[in-house]
């Protein structure tokens, strides 16, 4: 029984540390910036070996990648091992499962696969660009990510009406753009749909210029919808940057006291995150009055676990 404890324990430290972003734990941080180290030494041999000039360092670049897969392998064999403690609320099988299809279980499965299948498909090879992906896990964790997913998040209703209403103007100007080009260039105006790489070109204001239109009627058109390209992009941008307005209004309130009321809101950096509900009222000698999670509010029991997200209110 004992040595189940110990076992226990152990494995609850290890997946402690394999936890991103827990700045209050230094083997945790550590941990952190080793792992970044591995992905950008992984990435980096990648974009090397595309380079002949570098041919002779080939087996310096093999040696880098086999070590730094052979890391990828153990982090994700321990985060299987760990999966318990990721999702305490459901069975040891139910929670590995939980994990594995998971975002971050899929990205670190197609960050290990290409490394075995290099030699095989085309789509097995293309697998390797996956590995960038391993850093935006890693950033999800620090409030900088947070503040961009949550903008989004809050946004994304507005954010898909003008995308879907450039959408639309591309779907407009391809349609416009072949029935005054189709008879001067069949070759470049076959159908509606062959003007659609101008029309993307031109409403996003890139203009590349392998595609244009050669007739007066068709020149005229071109400046209209350049014109509302740039309004076009526009769009989305606003809605973003008044999404970063309120959140950076919501994070100056933070932590306001009102009344005897206190809110926290409980980040990656946080004293209080994986702290019980009686830590938390003892620890700050205030009662904890209510969690919000999600959209959810709720009276926590002295055995509640503070999340990353968690809203506490206290009061003093």
């Amino acid at each position: 029984m004992k040595d189940q404890r110990a076992y226990r324990r152990i494995k609850r430290r290890i997946f402690d540390i394999i936890q991103l972003g827990n700045v209050s734990d230094w083997p945790s941080r550590v941990f952190d910036y080793f792992l970044v180290a591995v992905i950008v030494a992984n990435i980096l041999v990648m974009f090397l070996e595309t380079f002949d000039s570098l041919r002779r360092y080939q087996g310096l670049f093999d040696a880098v990648e086999n070590v730094t897969v052979a890391v990828f392998c153990v982090e994700y064999a321990l985060r299987i091992w760990t999966a318990e403690f990721l999702y305490p609320k459901v069975g040891r099988l139910e929670a590995v499962r939980r994990f594995l299809l998971s975002y971050d279980g899929i990205v670190e499965l197609l960050t290990i696969l290409p490394f075995f299948f290099l030699s095989g498909a085309v789509a097995f090879r293309m697998l390797r660009v996956v590995r960038i992906f391993h850093l935006f896990r890693i950033n999800a964790t620090y409030d900088s990510f947070n503040v961009i997913t949550s903008v989004l998040r809050e946004k994304r209703n507005q954010i898909a009406s003008s995308l879907f209403i450039v959408l639309i103007l591309m779907l407009a100007s391809s349609l416009c753009m072949y029935s005054v080009e189709h008879q001067a260039q069949p070759d470049k105006f076959a159908n509606a749909l062959s003007g659609m790489w101008w029309s993307v070109s031109a409403l996003l204001t890139v203009g590349y210029g392998d595609v244009y239109p050669i007739t007066t009627l068709g020149k005229v058109m071109a400046v209209i919808i350049s014109f509302l390209g740039v309004g076009a992009v526009a769009i989305p941008t606003g809605i973003i940057s008044a999404g970063f307005v309120e959140q950076y209004g919501k994070a100056q309130g933070k932590g306001t006291v009102l009344e005897g009321l206190e809110a926290i809101h409980v980040q990656a950096d946080s004293r209080w995150l994986d702290q019980t509900a009686g830590t938390v009222e003892r620890e700050a000698g205030a009662m904890l009055l209510a969690v919000r999670r999600g959209g959810t509010t709720l009276r926590p029991d002295a055995g509640y676990r503070v999340a990353q997200g968690d809203e506490l209110l206290l009061k003093r």
